[in-house]
């Protein structure tokens, strides 16, 4: 494991254990099954089991641990926020997103953004495809669009502009701003690269 990785994750877990998981559990709409000492969390379109006694991470669907950025990224969901806040239920470029997002946002156009353009630019009906597989459902933007309730309070929207001899394909991943009340900027990036890198996945396998 890098070790990069390894000491976010080890941080994550640091962080969450001081944390009462039953307010981790109302602050963040997920589940504490107390008796197991258990948190369980969707993300995207699987379940994960937190053992907060044996400190692991489980994917229902396939009993196993899932990979160090799925772990990253669910212990800095659950142990981020430092109070209550809701969805605000609009839209917003990660530019937008304080503490950050307009500085980072060139490096990730390049990694993220620029790799939904090659996929989908040319076929955006494509989104709408395979959208479902991670929970996605049809939006009204651009010329393709689709919600994905990445955490349960959390969604993001992928948008596609199809290209064509005159003007150059477009996307972009919009946030809810309330996503700097559960994320730092880094885990923002991070969570729009994971679904960027999901989507662009499943076109490539076709």
């Amino acid at each position: 494991m890098d070790t990069n990785y390894r000491i976010a994750y080890d941080k994550g877990w640091q962080d969450l254990k001081q944390k009462d998981p039953a307010e981790v559990a109302r602050s963040m709409d997920v589940r504490y099954i107390e008796e197991e000492q258990q948190l369980v969390v969707p993300f995207l379109n699987e379940i994960y089991t937190l053992d907060l006694k044996h400190q692991t991470i489980t994917r229902k669907s396939a009993g196993q641990a899932p990979g160090i950025e799925t772990a990253i990224l669910i212990l800095h969901y659950l142990s981020f926020f430092q109070s209550l806040a809701e969805p605000a239920n609009k839209w917003v470029s990660l530019k937008e997103i304080p503490n950050g997002g307009s500085l980072f946002y060139p490096a990730f156009h390049k990694t993220a953004i620029q790799g939904l353009i090659k996929a989908y630019g040319q076929q955006p009906q494509l989104l709408l495809e395979y959208a479902p597989r991670l929970a996605g459902q049809p939006a009204a933007f651009g010329d393709a669009s689709a919600v994905f309730q990445v955490f349960p309070k959390i969604p993001l929207c992928v948008v596609i502009w199809e290209g064509d001899e005159e003007i150059a394909a477009n996307a972009t991943i919009l946030f809810d701003p309330s996503i700097a009340h559960f994320l730092h900027i880094e885990s923002v990036i991070g969570l729009g690269g994971y679904l960027a890198n999901k989507l662009i996945k499943l076109a490539q396998e076709q």
